[in-house]
């Protein structure tokens, strides 16, 4: 789960000969010989840190680089925590479903909808209901109706195999 960027190089595995200095404060120090730029960064106790590897001008900055790494990986963490994780939960239902049931159904849905996560309902056709096919679409055109206040239609209704589903999303 620790998923870590790809490294930066740092004193010794940087490979250019001049490099733009930038100080730990964020002061340019200017173009520098890379000799001289780790001497700096080594009497300070600090890394040389190459944060552009652009050919003609690369940058490098002065920094405590184990303590960038845990601050970039704290706020990661932190923006991880504020992140929604949306589910998609599905209904099933026949295309003769009963008043009740298909009430039962869209509370369910609603329920669903209001707490953040998308709904995919799925008409099931079995034998030879595959026949009747506007019966399943009356269906889901109803529930699309019923739950319209709370939800937009994501994806029509569409026909795979044996089974016509919608997905609804929630309206923001």
């Amino acid at each position: 789960m620790n998923n870590i960027k790809q490294e930066l190089p740092i004193n010794e595995q940087i490979r250019f000969k001049e490099v733009q200095v930038i100080d730990e404060q964020g002061q340019k120090i200017g173009k520098l010989p890379i000799n001289k730029a780790l001497e700096i960064a080594m009497e300070k106790n600090l890394d040389l840190v190459l944060v552009s590897s652009n050919i003609e001008n690369p940058v490098c900055k002065i920094m405590n680089y184990g303590k960038h790494k845990f601050e970039q990986s704290k706020r990661e963490k932190e923006s991880r925590k504020k992140q929604k994780v949306i589910e998609c939960k599905e209904i099933r239902v026949t295309p003769n479903i009963e008043t009740h049931d298909f009430n039962f159904k869209a509370k369910n849905a609603r329920r669903f909808l209001t707490e953040g996560n998308k709904v995919k309902i799925t008409v099931r056709f079995r034998g030879r209901e595959v026949n009747y096919v506007k019966m399943g679409e009356d269906v889901l055109n109803k529930f699309i109706e019923t739950l319209n206040d709370v939800s937009t239609l994501e994806k029509k209704p569409f026909l795979e195999g044996k089974n016509m589903f919608i997905i609804l999303a929630p309206t923001k």
